[in-house]
């Protein structure tokens, strides 16, 4: 898989992918993530890549012709599976997204800033709009990165145990159950018997049956998709 992140700040963005498992990936040539400055495809004066908007109001706009070089460039060396706009007014980022994007070959991720980009951008360049939730932040970076991992932990080979990622919270519409370690008994504190007895069946079943009483308490509203 191929990520190319349009963004002001790429600075902001490169640490996530210097550490753990998005550094592991991008090192086994699982995933490339390149990241793409969108001053460097403004001819202002200033590397100016916003205006103030028509019709008057407060915030700055992030204007169509520098983000429409930097996508038609990408686009003219390699077909894009999505064009990623991140924006609070986007579709909320879940589980059932991020499997479908891990499946993609090239994607491009575009990082909002200020009050926007320019309506004509989301119009004609933008084929999927993604929110990581009902707040604002300073700009699209930090969600790119939460998108990312989210997407890039899925991929095969990524993951030392690849049936982990299968078993994560939300892949069945159900919240992960409890799990342990070491020590089985600590201050008095145990370990349910049922995870010490070797008896997979039975572990099984009651992992199901936590996962489901765990959702309906914290998360009832999941377990309306059933």
């Amino acid at each position: 898989m191929r990520i190319d992140i349009i963004t002001v700040l790429p600075e902001l963005l490169k640490s996530p992918f210097e550490a753990s498992i998005l550094k592991r990936s991008i090192e086994k040539g699982l995933v490339e993530v390149h990241f793409h400055n969108l001053r460097d495809y403004t001819d202002k004066s200033y590397n100016q890549i916003d205006d103030y908007q028509f019709g008057g109001g407060a915030g700055m706009v992030m204007m169509i012709e520098p983000i429409d070089k930097c996508i038609t460039k990408l686009k003219s060396q390699r077909d894009y599976n999505e064009i990623i706009y991140m924006t609070p007014d986007g579709n909320t980022l879940n589980q059932k997204m991020a499997n479908s994007l891990s499946l993609a070959e090239n994607i491009i991720i575009l990082c909002g800033h200020y009050k926007g980009v320019d309506q004509r951008v989301r119009d004609t360049l933008i084929t999927k709009e993604v929110s990581i939730g009902d707040y604002v932040l300073s700009g699209g970076e930090l969600g790119a990165a939460v998108l990312c991992d989210t997407i890039i932990r899925l991929i095969p080979g990524v993951l030392n145990n690849e049936t982990s990622a299968l078993t994560d919270t939300f892949q069945d519409d159900l919240l992960a159950p409890p799990v342990y370690t070491r020590p089985a008994d600590y201050k008095g504190l145990k370990v349910p018997e049922v995870l010490l007895n070797g008896n997979f069946p039975k572990i099984e079943k009651w992992r199901e049956e936590q996962a489901y009483k765990r959702t309906k308490q914290l998360r009832p509203d999941l377990l309306e998709n059933d």
